[in-house]
């Protein structure tokens, strides 16, 4: 074998560090939104500013970034074994049943990933040919934030095909990432 591993090991490792600069994007975004929040609050508070209340576009900017902060490291933390996992069964049967119940989980997940990118796609075309737009404290299109949930649930299915060559490669038992008990 070549160093550094098969081609896929290394397409493997350059989408994780893909996803470790999607998760510190995602970390910068809960900063700028902390710093936003209590900026909005100081100045609702203190008249720093003459003419300057708060800032008005602060509740709708802020839910924009926890969408994307969802969006952006859902994939990262699946990568990592971060996600919700409910393992109790996992851990009751043997391991070659569990290893089968990892395999089904992950097909079904990737599955219902490759669905959501597919249904979120149409609608961001839908909304991007329709010339929607959000009109709230600030008038945005539509389809900015909804273009983002096709993107992360393609990243999601990817993760989830890694996830599947992982689970082919290794002991055939279910996985020990993410384990809630010993």
């Amino acid at each position: 074998m070549a160093p550094g591993g098969t081609a896929l090991d290394r397409l493997e490792r350059a989408y994780g560090r893909l996803l470790d600069a999607l998760a510190l994007a995602g970390a910068a975004l809960i900063l700028a939104m902390t710093l936003m929040i209590c900026g909005d609050v100081l100045l609702r508070n203190v008249r720093i500013v003459p003419g300057v209340a708060s800032l008005e576009w602060s509740t709708e900017i802020s839910e924009a970034m926890l969408y994307m902060v969802t969006m952006l490291t859902a994939p990262w933390l699946l990568r990592r074994g971060q996600h919700i996992r409910v393992d109790i069964v996992l851990r009751a049967v043997p391991a070659g049943l569990g290893w089968v119940f990892e395999w089904t989980a992950d097909v079904l997940g990737c599955a219902c990933c490759l669905t959501m990118a597919y249904f979120g796609a149409r609608a961001a075309y839908a909304s991007h040919a329709s010339g929607a737009m959000s009109i709230k404290t600030l008038v945005t299109p539509e389809w900015w934030l909804l273009s983002l949930l096709p993107l992360a649930f393609l990243a999601l299915s990817l993760e989830m095909a890694f996830r599947l060559r992982r689970l082919h490669l290794g002991p055939r038992e279910p996985r020990d990432d993410a384990v809630s008990t010993g």
